[in-house]
């Protein structure tokens, strides 16, 4: 899926920000989500969202690449593109997906909060954010262990806590925000708990979801339909309907532009 489309019909679409998903740019190239790719490469993708859309993108930026020092070079370049903010998880570098089954390894608490101090230090922006992903519930470490990463998260100066969770239900999500208390705005990403409505979020200390992944199912689902019905039907007829119209691809292009130049 093209970046730059996707962050333009984001924007049309009303949305607040753009997230350059770590899993969608691995899975365009082919690859898992498991750090195979480099850090430049997600950054030109990131880059790309950032220069076809009037949004802000939070850039998923998984362990940070490595060490502190990694983590230093990471926000360097991102803000040099004008990058909004980033996010990195409290794993292991190279990392896995979430949503491997099993328990993963976590990175050493004081390491991750070392980073997250880096990155504050760091940066020249200071409206560039950094969201902090804790880890310990999508890895199987409980929610005690949770609560004192994003605690210690948020004393080293996250901006933001991020709470994964691949539970089928946001029983595990909502205990987690009452304990924390709204000590820092609080993120979630309801993959797995699509039940959990945007509205019924803020009561909670909810302040931003990210729907991380439809726009990559939804264009490999649309896809595979039509490549289907071609390859059944062998006439273009048995599918003009059901795709975007010409004008469409032109007008995101911006040939009214290069008509009008």
């Amino acid at each position: 899926w093209d970046s730059m489309l996707g962050a333009k019909l984001i924007s049309e679409a009303n949305f607040d920000a753009v997230w350059a998903s770590g899993l969608e740019i691995s899975a365009s190239h082919g690859l898992p989500d498991a750090n195979i790719l480099t850090m430049s490469e997600y950054l030109e993708r990131a880059s790309e969202m950032n220069d076809a859309s009037n949004l802000p993108v939070i850039a998923d930026c998984d362990t940070g690449y490595g060490n502190v020092n990694n983590v230093i070079y990471l926000v360097e370049k991102y803000e040099q593109r004008g990058i909004a903010g980033i996010c990195i998880e409290d794993k292991l570098f190279p990392k896995t997906n979430s949503f491997i089954e099993g328990r993963q390894d976590l990175a050493d608490i004081e390491e991750f909060c070392g980073k997250i101090r880096a990155i504050k230090e760091t940066q020249t922006n200071p409206d560039f954010m950094v969201f902090a992903r804790v880890e310990a519930l999508i890895a199987g470490w409980g929610m005690e262990e949770a609560l004192i990463r994003a605690n210690a998260y948020s004393d080293s100066g996250a901006d933001a806590i991020l709470i994964h969770s691949k539970k089928k239900d946001n029983k595990e999500i909502l205990e987690f925000c009452k304990k924390f208390k709204k000590r820092k705005p609080v993120v979630v990403v309801p993959t797995k708990y699509p039940k959990f409505h945007e509205k019924d979020m803020p009561k909670y200390g909810i302040s931003l979801v990210i729907y991380a992944n439809h726009v990559l199912r939804s264009t490999i689902k649309a896809v595979s339909e039509t490549l289907k019905i071609l390859k059944e039907k062998k006439e273009l007829s048995s599918i003009e309907n059901k795709i975007a119209p010409l004008a469409k691809v032109f007008h995101l292009q911006g040939m009214s532009t290069l008509k009008e130049n």
